[in-house]
C-alpha cells in the first residue's frame, strides 16, 4: 500500500526546510540533543536549520491547518516537527474558543510527536498552559505527570509556566512536589527551572516548598530552584 501524498502546504514546508540544510550545524545539534543510541533523543534526525530560520519560514504561511500540522509532526526530521509546534502555538494564540479547544485536543492526541525537550518547551506553555485555567486543570496535568513517557511528564510541569507568568503559582508547586521522585535529569532541570520562576514571583512560597522538600529534592532540581536566592542562602540550602 502506497503512502498518501503530502498536502501541498506540508510538501512546501518540508522542501523549504530541506533547502536550508546545514550539515555542520546538524552535527552540533545531534550531539546537543543527545541522538546516540541509549540517549534521550536517540534516532532523531536533524537538518541543521536554526530556529530563527524556521520561524521566518512560518511567517510565510499565515495558516497551517491541523491536517497539515499532523503531517509535519509525523516527519522524522526535528526541524519539521518544530515548525509544526510553532504553528500550533501561533494558531492557539490567534484562535477563538472553539479553535483553541480543537488545538488543545489535537496537541494531547499527538503528544508523542513532541519528543524532545525543545519541542515540549516551545509548545506546552502556549497550548496546555494557556488552555488549562490557572490553579485548575489538575486532572490533565496529573495524567501527563504519571505517564511513562518522559516528554509527557515534562509537558505537565513546563505547561505551568503559563500560569506562573500570570502570577498563579499553585499548580507549579503542587506538581513539582509530586515529581520529586523523578529519575530523569531532564525532569530535574525542568522542575528546578519552574520552581525558580515561581520563586521570582513569590520567594516566600519557594522557601516554604524548600523547607518541606529539600531533603528529598534531586540536587540538580535544587540548584536550579535556588539560583535567584542570595549566595549565603543558596549555600545553606545546599548543605541542608
Amino acid at each position: 500500500m502506497t503512502a498518501p501524498r503530502p498536502s501541498p502546504l506540508a510538501a512546501t514546508v518540508v522542501r523549504e526546510l530541506a533547502r536550508r540544510r546545514n550539515p555542520a550545524q546538524a552535527a552540533i545539534l545531534r550531539r546537543f540533543f543527545k541522538t546516540e543510541p541509549g540517549e534521550y533523543g536517540a534516532g532523531d534526525v536533524f537538518w541543521g536549520v536554526k530556529v530563527p530560520q524556521t520561524r521566518a519560514l512560518l511567517a510565510r504561511f499565515p495558516e497551517v491547518p491541523l491536517a497539515a500540522a499532523a503531517e509535519l509532526l509525523a516527519s522524522p526530521v526535528h526541524e519539521v516537527r518544530f515548525f509544526a509546534a510553532a504553528a500550533l502555538v501561533r494558531a492557539y494564540a490567534r484562535g477563538g474558543p472553539a479553535h483553541r479547544a480543537a488545538i488543545f485536543n489535537f496537541y494531547l492526541a499527538h503528544a508523542a510527536r513532541f519528543n524532545n525537550w525543545d519541542l515540549v518547551d516551545a509548545s506546552a506553555p502556549g497550548i496546555l498552559g494557556r488552555h488549562l485555567p490557572p490553579g485548575r486543570g489538575r486532572r490533565t496535568l496529573a495524567r501527563l505527570a504519571k505517564s511513562r513517557n518522559l516528554w509527557r511528564r515534562r509537558m505537565a510541569i513546563v505547561a505551568t509556566l503559563a500560569h506562573v507568568r500570570q502570577g498563579h503559582l499553585a499548580n507549579t508547586f503542587w506538581l513539582a512536589e509530586r515529581l520529586l521522585a523523578e529519575a530523569e535529569d531532564l525532569m530535574h532541570k525542568a522542575i528546578g527551572w519552574l520552581l525558580r520562576e515561581a520563586g521570582k514571583r513569590d520567594a516566600a512560597q519557594l522557601r516554604n516548598f524548600l523547607a518541606r522538600n529539600v531533603q528529598r529534592m534531586p540536587r540538580t532540581a535544587l540548584r536550579y530552584a535556588i539560583e535567584r536566592l542570595p549566595p549565603r542562602e543558596r549555600r545553606r540550602w545546599l548543605r541542608a
